[in-house]
This record gives structure tokens, sequence and C-alpha cells, in this order.
């Protein structure tokens, strides 16, 4: 029998899948159709997830493990914030370690464990890495690179926008909060995320509302998800182009992110052109689930067995306190 975890990270939900555990791990074609199957909601498991995180072995120094993100369509992304964190609790826990590396498609990154955040919310800090403004990393074409704060008439009209890849790619325009909650996100991002003459590779679209200082709300939708609670990397990203829009040299800052589905902290550092990201916030475990390794291979989700670890509970209290608050 194989096991998995449904976890979330600011209710960015993920099924978390080690591969190190199985007789016969899954190749990159069943992992890619496990990932559209169960992260379905119409297939009943949960009412579906984001992706699929897969844990496996790694041989880099530091790191107890590789994270690989498949998202809801099946394609696979460089990184995922929310989703690091839950691995890394799932990593500090089989391991009995709160400070290592994991290796990602493009970076062996930092993370460790943080105080709760609340009594029963486990936490930890994971670091966003690689940055890059310029045009190939994204990959932008056609508009004039670095892209900062600047208006794109083919976009939205009456906005500014900034892109960078943290590795993932991302588009980030600050606004006031109705619109911020409009359709014109998915308007947007349903438009960049088909086949366009700018991201040509498509890219998450973040839209912010400044609160206050060093407090933010942001709304993303995801590159191969569509809207979603959280999206890590976008919360960073936009932190990262906050920073750079209020402060004319160096800084280091934490800064309050709220989303859909909660808050996180963003720790941001610039020293000269160089730049520390890091994103705090919930690592969160709902459910265990178990489920033959012949069915795990076929993609066949009728057989699960699924138990309640009564951690959403705590979120959703935790959740409850933000709203009052």
């Amino acid at each position: 029998m194989a096991n998995l975890l449904k976890v979330h990270g600011s209710e960015n939900q993920f099924f978390i899948l080690d591969q190190t555990t199985l007789h016969q791990k899954l190749n990159d074609n069943e992992l890619k159709q496990l990932a559209q199957t169960i992260a379905d909601p119409k297939n009943n498991v949960l009412n579906g997830a984001d992706g699929l995180l897969v844990v496996d072995s790694s041989s880099h120094p530091g790191a107890l493990g590789k994270m690989r993100v498949f998202n809801a369509d099946g394609s696979e992304a460089s990184m995922c914030g929310n989703g690091l964190r839950t691995v890394s609790r799932y990593l500090a826990q089989k391991f009995n370690q709160t400070h290592f590396k994991v290796e990602t498609n493009d970076a062996d990154l930092d993370v460790q464990r943080e105080a709760d955040i609340v009594e029963g919310i486990p936490a930890f800090s994971v670091q966003i890495s690689p940055i890059s403004f310029d045009g190939k990393s994204l990959p932008l074409e056609n508009l004039k690179t670095p892209l900062i704060d600047q208006p794109v008439d083919d976009f939205i009209s009456g906005l500014e926008y900034s892109a960078v890849a943290v590795p993932n790619p991302h588009l980030i325009s600050f606004m006031g909060m109705d619109q911020v909650k409009s359709d014109d996100l998915v308007h947007l991002g349903t438009m960049l995320n088909k086949k366009n003459p700018y991201f040509t590779d498509g890219v998450n679209v973040s839209f912010a509302n400044v609160m206050d200082e060093n407090e933010l709300f942001v709304r993303t939708f995801e590159r191969g998800v569509g809207l979603t609670n959280a999206c890590g990397t976008g919360m960073t990203a936009t932190s990262l182009i906050y920073e750079i829009l209020t402060h004319d040299g160096d800084f280091d800052e934490l800064v309050n992110v709220y989303n859909p589905g909660g808050m996180v902290r963003t720790h941001i550092k610039r020293t000269g052109d160089q730049y520390e990201l890091h994103l705090i916030g919930n690592a969160t475990f709902t459910n265990k689930l178990t489920i033959s390794e012949d069915d795990l291979h076929n993609s066949n989700l009728n057989q699960i067995q699924i138990s309640d670890t009564g951690e959403e509970r705590d979120y959703q209290n935790f959740i409850k306190q933000l709203q009052t608050n």
C-alpha cells in the first residue's frame, strides 16, 4: 500500500506523494496523469487540489529531498512556495531536522521550522530563488525589460505592471481592493495563459492592494491552475515589487501578506543589486490517504482510504481570528 497526504499552505491545496516509499516509482507520464486525476474535484477525492507535490531523494549536499510540482492540468512548475512549506514539514518530521535544504528544479532552497503561527498551526520559512527581471528568464517578448511599474495598453488600461521570475514567471499590478476582487484578474490571467505575443510560456498574474505600510492583499491567477486561494511565489514576488517601488536603496523588511486563503509573512532583503526572499507561513496536513500501488500507477482513485488529521479545524479558527481583527 502507498500513502499520500492532503496538505495546504494558505489553502493552496496539494497532495504529497513520497516516491521513496514505493516499491516502484511512478514515471513522468504516470505522475502527470495522477496530478490531473487527483486534483480534479469532479473525481471526489477531498474536493481536488491545485496540484501534486512529488518528493524524491536528493544527492545534493545538505538537501534532505527533492520536490517536483505538478499543476492540476498536468504541467510541471519550476517551484511552489506554499507547497515547499508543506514538503519542508514532511521532510522535517521524516528526518527529525529543523533546518535544511530542499532540491527543486532550479535551485537548492534553504528551509527551516518556525514558531507556530498560533497553537496547532505549524509554520515554516522557505527561500524563494533564483530571482530575475530579464525577459529571457520569464520569458517575456515584445515589451522592454525590465518591466517595472509600466502601463501595457494591450493588458488592462489604467494599470501599471511589473514582471519578475522567482523562478516562476509573475506579472504584478497594484490597485484598489474593488478591482483586485473583480473579474479583471480572470480576464487578464486567461488571456496571458493562452497563445499570446508577450508571455510565450504563460505567466502567473497577481493583483494587489496596499492595505497599510508593509501590509498587502494579493489575489492570483496561477498558470496551470487558474484562480487560487494563494500563490506562495506570487505573494513573495508581489512583496518584492512593493519594496522596490517604496525604497530607493537597500532594505530589510517583513511584510504581512493577506490572501483569500489566509495570511503569510515575507522577508524581503536588498543589498546593492542582490535580493534575498523568504516566505513564512503555515504547513497544514489535513488528511492521510492510503491506496494500493497498482491503483496509484493507474490513477484509479476508487479504493482510497482517507482519515482526517484534525488540523484544518485549527486553521479555520485562525482564519476566523483574522477576519475579526
